[in-house]
């Protein structure tokens, strides 16, 4: 199903739609600041299984991204974050960056893994936010991806919808996506290291 909602102002009926196809453990793939991307909820451990296999990877292997609706909800999720590192994530959260983060331990129990790291975002996009803040905690996520060689990301809801329509349970028209990946910022290591510039420009 192609459900079309308004980036502007997302309708609660349509945003509740969403949420009860995740709390059912559904796949769903909606748009960002960034690209499209296809998630589900964090807590439903055969989603993020679905999501792998749709991508041709192992859960355990996979590097998804965690889709935050604001920084109170990282507690729960990650060590205690040092105060500069804090204070750069406010500058440009909401924004197009993708945080790496070392993973609190609830974190290796939900993806059933060794994994000791956690790529958060929280996207300048009120549709997404507003699933996360219905559905209570975080999405799982991973970028949609076109097959043709010179577009690397596909950026056609409708296309989308085309070729995804078996293998999730709702994508989200909402409007065309870009073909720009976040900016993703490793901070593990005490300081802030760019490993993938992508859309936006980080603020110091």
């Amino acid at each position: 199903m192609l459900l079309k909602i308004y980036n502007e102002n997302p309708a609660p009926r349509h945003i509740k739609k969403m949420v009860e196809i995740l709390n059912n453990g559904g796949v769903v793939i909606f748009p960002t600041d960034t690209i499209y991307g296809l998630g589900c909820s964090l807590i439903r451990i055969k989603a993020v299984d679905r999501i792998a296999s749709i991508k041709g990877i192992k859960r355990q292997k996979a590097n998804f991204s965690v889709i935050f609706n604001n920084l109170s909800m990282l507690a729960e999720f990650t060590r205690p974050i040092e105060n500069h590192i804090y204070k750069l994530m406010r500058k440009n959260l909401p924004g197009p960056f993708t945080f790496i983060l070392p993973a609190s331990n609830k974190v290796p129990k939900l993806f059933q893994s060794k994994k000791k790291t956690i790529g958060i975002r929280i996207p300048d996009n009120n549709i997404v936010r507003a699933i996360v803040e219905e559905l209570g905690h975080p999405l799982v996520t991973t970028s949609v991806h076109d097959d043709d060689e010179l577009i690397e990301y596909t950026t056609d809801p409708e296309l989308i919808h085309e070729k995804y329509r078996v293998l999730v349970d709702m994508v989200v028209d909402g409007g065309p996506g870009h073909n720009e990946a976040s900016t993703v910022v490793d901070c593990t290591g005490g300081e802030a290291v760019i490993l993938r510039q992508g859309k936006g420009s980080l603020q110091d």
